[in-house]
C-alpha cells in the first residue's frame, strides 16, 4: 500500500500545493483509490507515475468545491482515454448523485465508461477478500465523511522447508496448508496448516479525515490506524479561526492521534495563509502537532509515503 499526495491546499491552490485529493496504490491489485478529488488533480495525476485505466474507487469525504470540483473533469478525461471496461465506483454523501448527473446534463458530458455512484452513510462502505471500507461523520459546515481503510489479516509465511522435513508432498496440499487447513495426507496423519506458519501477517489501516474540527467520531474512526492523514488547516495560534470555520489546528490533528493512538500522523489541507515570509509558517505547525504527537509529518505535493508491514521493515532492516 503507498499513499501519494495529489493536493495539500486547503480552499484553494497556491503555485506549490493543489487543492484536496490523495491516492491509494494497491500493487497488488493494479489499483488506485482516490480520496477526494479537488479542482485540477487530473492534473496532478498526468504529473504522478499514476495512469487514470488504474483508478478504480473514488472516495468523497463531502460537498465543498475544493474537494469535488475536479471529479467531473477526471471521469470525462477517464472516458475519452477508451478502452477501459472497468467501471469506477464512487463513493461519497447523497448529493453527490445528483450533482454529476447536473454536470452531466449541462456540459452534455456522455460517459464511455460505467459508473456507479454509492450514497454513504456511517458503517460499512465496501468489503471484498482483502479490504474493507468503513465511514463515520465528522463536524464540519456540511455532511463530511472521514473514511477507514482495513486490509484483512492474512495468513503467515508458510515453512516449506519444514513441511518437506515431514515428508508433505508439494503440490495443491500446500496451498491448503498455507491457508492454515486441517488436511488428511495420503498416509492419514492429519496436519494442520496453521503448525507450519508463522505468525499472521496484520492488515494495515489507513485513515482518512478532513475537513472536520477536533470530534470524539474522528478518533473512533482512527483508532489503531497504521497512518492518519488529517487536515490541519491553522496552527494553533488561529484557534479562534478554526472554531469559527470547523476546521482543524495542528494540534487539533495531533490530539486526535494520540487519543487514537496510531502510529503515524500525516497532516494536510494547509491554509495558504502560512506561506513563506508570513508570521506564522507550516514549520510552526509541524513544530506544534510534534509537541503532542511526535510521529507527525507534513504532506506536500507528490509525496510518496509506503505502509510497510512492521514484519516486512524487519526483513529488510540492517543487521547490527
Amino acid at each position: 500500500m503507498q499513499i501519494t499526495f495529489l493536493g495539500t491546499s486547503s480552499g484553494v491552490p497556491t503555485r506549490s500545493r493543489n487543492v484536496s485529493s490523495v491516492a491509494l496504490r494497491l500493487p497488488q491489485r493494479a489499483e488506485v483509490w482516490l480520496f477526494d478529488c479537488g479542482e485540477g488533480t487530473q492534473h496532478q495525476f498526468l504529473r504522478s507515475e499514476f495512469k487514470s485505466s488504474q483508478i478504480r474507487r473514488i472516495f468523497i469525504s463531502h460537498m465543498h468545491g475544493d474537494h469535488i470540483f475536479g471529479l467531473m473533469g477526471l471521469l470525462a478525461s477517464c472516458g475519452l482515454a477508451g478502452n477501459r471496461q472497468q467501471r469506477i465506483d464512487i463513493y461519497g454523501p447523497k448529493p453527490l448523485h445528483d450533482y454529476l448527473q447536473a454536470c452531466r446534463r449541462y456540459s452534455q458530458t456522455h460517459f464511455t465508461l460505467p459508473i456507479k455512484v454509492h450514497a454513504v452513510s456511517p458503517g460499512l462502505v465496501f468489503e471484498d477478500d482483502e479490504f474493507r471500507v468503513l465511514c463515520d461523520l465528522l463536524e464540519h459546515r456540511v455532511p463530511a465523511y472521514g473514511y477507514r481503510v482495513e486490509e484483512r489479516d492474512r495468513p503467515g509465511r508458510f515453512d516449506v522447508e519444514r513441511a518437506q522435513a515431514l515428508g508433505i508432498p508439494s503440490g495443491p496440499i500446500y496451498g491448503q496448508l498455507k491457508q492454515g487447513q486441517r488436511v488428511k495426507l495420503p498416509n492419514g496423519r492429519v496436519v494442520h496448516g496453521a503448525d507450519l506458519c508463522g505468525p499472521d501477517l496484520v492488515g494495515r489501516k489507513l485513515v482518512y479525515c478532513t475537513d472536520t474540527i477536533y470530534c470524539d467520531r474522528a478518533v473512533a474512526l482512527a483508532t489503531g490506524a497504521d497512518v492518519l492523514i488529517h487536515e490541519a488547516t491553522f496552527s494553533h495560534r488561529d484557534a479562534e479561526l478554526a472554531y469559527q470555520r470547523l476546521h482543524s489546528t495542528s494540534t487539533m490533528a495531533a490530539q486526535v492521534a494520540l487519543a487514537a493512538q496510531v502510529k503515524q500522523l500525516i497532516m494536510t489541507h494547509f491554509s495558504p495563509r502560512y506561506a513563506p515570509g508570513n508570521d506564522i509558517q507550516l514549520a510552526d505547525l509541524l513544530a506544534e502537532a510534534q509537541a503532542i504527537f511526535p510521529n507527525t509529518i507534513m504532506a506536500h505535493d507528490f509525496m510518496v509515503y509506503d505502509m510497510v508491514r512492521q514484519e516486512e521493515k524487519a526483513l529488510v532492516s540492517p543487521v547490527s
